[in-house]
Formats: C-alpha cells, structure tokens, sequence
C-alpha cells in the first residue's frame, strides 16, 4: 500500500504539468501570439519568403468577410425581434449614435492638440511637387459623396444586403427584418426560432474560421516586415511614434475612464478580449474580429439586443481610433508642406471629417481614403502630400484597429449600462475567469474548457 501510495504522486504529477501546458497551446490567443513571432522572424530573416506570404492573411480576412454579414443579421434581427418594445431598440440607436458622435469629436480634438503641441511634421519643408502621388490610391482622389452614401444604405434587394459586403446595408435590412418580426406574432416567432438555430450554425463556421487566425497573423506580419522592415520608421519615426503613445494615453486615460465609470478595469477588460485586441492588431482589420467580439460581449453580460444594435452601428460610425490618426495625420501634413493652419480652418476640418469618416465605413484602408477625401473638400492641402505617410500607413493603421475594436467594446457596455440591460456580477465573473485560468486549472477541468469555447468565438 505504502509503494503505491509514493509511486501514485509522482506517476500522475508529469501528465499533469504536460496538461497545462497543453491547454496553453490550445489558447487562441497563445497561437496568435506564436503565429506573430514567427511572423517577424521570417520577415527579418527570410524577407523574400516574407513578402510572398500576403496571400495567408488575405485570405483569412476573407473567410471572416465571408460570415460578417450573416452573423450581423442573426444577432440584430434576433436582437429587435425579442424586445417587448421597438421603443427600446430606437431608444437604443439613438443613444448609441449620441455617445458615437461625442467620442468621435473627443478622439479627433485629442488628435489635433497633439499634432499643434508637438509638431511632428514642423522642419520637414516637403516641396508636394516632387512627391510620387502615384504612390497614393486611386479611390484616395473622390471626395464625400452624400449621394454615394445613402446608395450604400439602400439595397438593390432585401436579400441582396445579406449577400453584399456592406455592413451598413445589411445593419438597415436587420432592424427592419427583426422589427417585421417583432410584431408578426405567431408567424414572426416562427421565423425566429428558424434564425436562432441558424445563429448557432453560423457561430460554429465562426469558430472553425478563427482557428485559422494564427496563420493569418503569420503571413500578415512577415509580409509587413519582409516589406517595410525598418525603413518607414527611420523616415518617419516621430509620427508614428508620436501616434502611438497618444493611442496608449487614449486607452489609459479616456477607455479607462469609461470602464472605470462602468465598474471595471481597462486591463481587465483588454485580458478577456486579449484574443480579439492580438488578431486586429495583426491583420489590421475591425471586421476580422467583429463575430467572436459580439459572442464575448454576450457571454460578459451585456443583452443581446444592445449588442446587436451597438456593435455592427459601432463599426461603421464609432471609429475612435481612426479619429485620432485623421486629425493628427492633417495638421503632420499640413506642417511637412510648410502650411499654417488657423484654429479655425482646424476646426472646420474637425466638421467635415465627422461626416466624411462616416462615409467610407467598411472600406478596406478606409480611414487613408477619408483623409483624402477632407484634403480634397477642405483644400489647401496638396493631395500629392498623402504619397508621405502612404508607406506608414500600415504601421499606423495598428494603433487605430486596436482603439476601434476596445472602444466598441465598452461602448456596449456603456449602452448596456444605461438601458439596464447589463448584468455586472456576470460580467465580473467572466472577467474574473479571464484573469485567473490559471487557478481555476489547478481545481476543476471543465471551467477551462469553457474559457476555450469562448475564446474560439
């Protein structure tokens, strides 16, 4: 009994370190991190390899596209669908849209106060004649049409929305899709439990497609290094410096504020959505993450009907990070050139970029082409001058997705915060889990198992 009793320890003690660290490499967010790294080494040791890995985030990206719009219409129709009132679901648009445009101005006034203290562009005397402008895109030289952007609305057909690539289409065909059935009675209820269980098929697809998030994260990252490596930043490193230590003030000081005022801490909430924060960064894409962000944000507490509403409206129009580079981006342009600025011509630009940011929402680059498009309606500034931060674009493009995807997080948690339709103990809980899996490993199986089906969402 006593030489089973010693050799029983140290039998099992071996499997169950190789378990935990097993369940690490399970991880999607660990997998990210490993797809990164490998990423940049073979973008700094292998560049020609690098820069013919393109196509692996691509199509990852693409395969994401693929399910957006469908999970769109399953969370937003279901969402209005089930609500005892469609009061509350315009109650919610409109608040959600009020709290939208009050952080997009915020986001931008940030952005032009760090751009006039510091002066990233002041010295440079850029002549814009000498400028390659066939640098810059060809969809960079339109302006804001308002035209062009109600047609992006408007559908040519009900179900051609859900079959496009526009979010902001197919958001407008899901409100009224669920708000018919919200108030069709016993047909309506049919057509629900139908979605419903579509809604569990299309999180399934979600979840395989996610798993490929790593390769994605691989290629993204080899090809940006294999291509840029250091160049762009010996060029114009204080810009994009500069941008980078406002991104991280802003998710500091004005997302942690935010969360702070809901209960939580912003650290805390970046651990539980570490998964979703690691694949934008790396593949440079909202919508790449925009599925499994709406399941954690269920899972966290908030209701399904202020999720559904707040997040696909989010993001198109509650692009805070994008705020911060638009403004910054002009006034480093404007002083590259040799340009002086008033206040005032600043403040216009503020106006026009709080209509035209809204009109290239889920444009690939979109925040680049609205530049474009204020230079372009303000004047003054030569359109030639975009050729300057075309090659950082990327790298600036990091700081903006990140801000986008944890904003819209919050802003969830706000709204649901204020319609009532927020659970903090389960939202503690789960933020709880989040932080100490460790812990939880070590005294029960089937919780870990848990965390790792939401984290595939």
């Amino acid at each position: 009994m006593s030489s089973h009793t010693v050799k029983n320890p140290q039998h099992s003690s071996p499997p169950r370190q190789r378990s935990r660290f097993g369940r690490l490499l399970r991880e999607l967010w660990f997998q990210v991190v490993l797809g990164a790294v490998l990423g940049i080494a073979v973008g700094f040791l292998l560049p020609s390899v690098g820069k013919q890995l393109t196509p692996l985030s691509d199509w990852f990206i693409a395969l994401v596209k693929m399910i957006v719009i469908p999970v769109v219409f399953c969370v937003v129709s279901l969402g209005i669908a089930s609500m005892d009132s469609l009061r509350k679901a315009g109650r919610i648009g409109v608040k959600a849209l009020g709290y939208f445009v009050v952080l997009s101005l915020v986001s931008m006034l940030i952005g032009l106060v760090v751009a006039n203290v510091f002066k990233p562009g002041a010295g440079m005397n850029i002549d814009p004649d000498k400028l390659d402008a066939s640098k810059v895109p060809a969809a960079a030289g339109k302006g804001f049409n308002g035209l062009e952007f109600v047609n992006n609305i408007i559908p040519e057909s009900l179900f051609g929305a859900l079959t496009g690539h526009t979010i902001i289409a197919a958001l407008m065909v899901s409100i009224l899709f669920g708000a018919a059935m919200n108030v069709s009675g016993e047909s309506g209820k049919f057509l629900t439990k139908g979605i419903q269980a579509l809604s569990v098929v299309i999180f399934k697809i979600v979840g395989w497609v996610m798993r490929l998030a790593p390769i994605g994260t691989f290629g993204a990252l080899a090809a940006v290094v294999a291509n840029y490596g250091t160049q762009s930043l010996q060029q114009l490193g204080i810009l994009v410096l500069l941008f980078t230590a406002t991104c991280i003030v802003y998710v500091l000081v004005i997302l942690g504020t935010i969360a702070r005022a809901c209960g939580m801490n912003i650290f805390t909430v970046m651990r539980y959505f570490k998964a979703e924060l690691l694949i934008a960064l790396s593949t440079c894409s909202s919508e790449a993450v925009l599925p499994q962000l709406i399941k954690k944000l269920e899972n966290m507490g908030v209701g399904k009907s202020t999720v559904g509403i707040v997040i696909p409206s989010g993001f198109s129009f509650n692009l805070d990070g994008s705020a911060v580079y638009l403004t910054m981006a002009s006034v480093f342009l404007a002083q590259a050139v040799g340009m002086d600025l008033s206040w005032e011509q600043q403040l216009v630009m503020v106006g026009v970029m709080m209509l035209t940011s809204k009109g290239t929402a889920g444009i690939a680059g979109g925040a680049f082409i609205v530049l474009a498009s204020t230079l372009s309606s303000v004047g003054g500034i030569p359109l030639a001058a975009l050729a300057l931060i075309v090659g950082i674009d990327r790298l600036l493009n990091e700081g903006r997705v990140f801000i986008n995807v944890l904003g819209n997080a919050m802003a969830a948690v706000v709204i649901g915060k204020w319609e009532k339709d927020f659970d903090p103990e389960q939202a503690r809980k789960a933020l709880h889990a989040a932080g100490n899996k460790k812990n939880e490993n070590q005294v029960r199986t089937p919780e870990p198992v848990e965390a790792d089906k939401v984290d595939a969402h």
